[in-house]
């Protein structure tokens, strides 16, 4: 197979909300940079819908805050959790410092086309589809670019893509991590999940977002027309809940939530559940000669929260705003030194969520997963419910999370 030869100044593996962002954010400065994606598509049913008030913050000084607010989406103010029979309100998000004081709920597809159309309108972002990292190209100890292979008219074509940097924003199960050798510390998620749809006819449209009681929790997601639902078992009981079988998996959930078991009828086959191994990690240094890890490939963040897309969007954010005023005053390849900065800038708001979530998975899920009957909300929620003041404190931490970015403005 002959090896296409390409060159560009930013080679950046991975057509997540981490890499789309970095994307779009050095082509509208000018810089060309080339984005694989290993799909042929952004269509993963499975992937995190939620877009937080930080994002839509970016959005807003990127002008395009007004456009992507006409895609269909639903928005919610509050979250709402059931504690056995116990309903609280952990986050009132009406009172974030930001221009949107909701979570926008969108398929994350839609998002990542938003964000490649208006990457596309710029010459100099060139996004291949269906083009999957397999290695590295390192000359004297740096990374000079990645060998993929993509699909042309149903062929294979293989390529070499030479650049002064390589972005790795594959997510957790990273190739470009995995090949530059980078070493991952563990933190541990007792928990895994399985995703399914649901259709809204015989449900509240007001269904709670979350339900936790007698062994198992669920987290109920809203599609406009359809439920995306995520089922919360115990690390490493996927086959246990499988042998069970389908009639009994049904009727766990809508007693879990209050539903009629024929809302759930259309759950006919294991095939139309996704099994997700939740893992909670991050990588020791981000960054080696000539490469760079954000969003997921460098800390997997648990669903807790759903800040996963918004975490990788700060990445992007605050990569572009180190990395473009150095790929346009220079025209040699940025510093290891330069690329550090990233880390020094991401890594500890993004411990800071890990460690958080790890507590909330530790403190409030395990008890949940192993209780056998019903279960009460563990005391400080109350304090939610005394004193509702008291919500926004959730309600930032989720919707702007520790750190927030904002696009400089050396980077336009």
């Amino acid at each position: 197979m002959t090896t296409h030869q390409l060159g560009t100044r930013c080679c950046i593996a991975g057509g997540g909300p981490a890499g789309i962002m970095l994307g779009y954010l050095l082509a509208r400065a000018g810089i060309e940079v080339i984005v694989l994606e290993k799909w042929p598509d952004f269509f993963r049913d499975f992937r995190g819908d939620t877009i937080h008030p930080s994002t839509m913050d970016i959005l807003k000084e990127l002008g395009l805050l007004d456009e992507f607010l006409t895609l269909p989406h639903s928005e919610m103010e509050h979250m709402t959790i059931h504690f056995g029979k116990t309903e609280v309100t952990v986050a009132d998000l009406r009172h974030v410092p930001a221009a949107c004081k909701f979570i926008a709920f969108m398929p994350q597809w839609d998002f990542l086309t938003f964000l490649a159309t208006n990457g596309k309108t710029y010459p100099s972002f060139h996004l291949m589809m269906e083009t999957e990292v397999t290695d590295l190209v390192e000359e004297n100890g740096r990374v000079v670019g990645l060998k993929a292979v993509g699909k042309e008219n149903g062929s294979e074509k293989a390529y070499e893509i030479r650049a002064d940097l390589v972005v790795g924003a594959d997510g957790r199960h990273s190739i470009v991590r995995e090949k530059g050798e980078f070493k991952v510390e563990e933190l541990g998620a007792p928990i895994d999940v399985l995703w399914f749809r649901i259709g809204k006819s015989g449900t509240d449209d007001k269904q709670s977002l979350g339900y936790l009681n007698r062994g198992a929790g669920l987290i109920m997601l809203d599609r406009a027309d359809y439920w995306q639902c995520a089922f919360i078992i115990e690390k490493g009981k996927y086959e246990e809940v499988k042998a069970r079988g389908l009639e009994a998996f049904r009727t766990r959930i809508a007693n879990l939530a209050g539903l009629s078991e024929e809302v759930l009828a259309e759950v006919d086959s294991w095939d139309k559940v996704k099994f997700l191994s939740v893992s909670v990690d991050h990588v020791q240094a981000w960054a080696r000669e000539g490469l760079v890890l954000i969003g997921d490939a460098a800390h997997a963040m648990s669903p807790i929260g759903g800040v996963g897309i918004n975490y990788a969007v700060q990445d992007a954010v605050a990569a572009a705003n180190i990395l473009i005023p150095a790929f346009t005053n220079e025209t040699n390849a940025p510093s290891l030194a330069l690329l550090q900065k990233i880390q020094a800038r991401r890594a500890h708001p993004a411990l800071r969520m890990q460690r958080l979530q790890v507590f909330i998975q530790d403190k409030i899920l395990s008890p949940v997963l192993h209780a056998r009957g019903d279960i009460r909300a563990p005391w400080f929620m109350y304090l939610l419910t005394a004193l509702p003041i008291l919500r926004r404190i959730p309600a930032r931490i989720i919707g702007i999370g520790f750190q927030p970015e904002h696009v400089s403005n050396r980077t336009s």
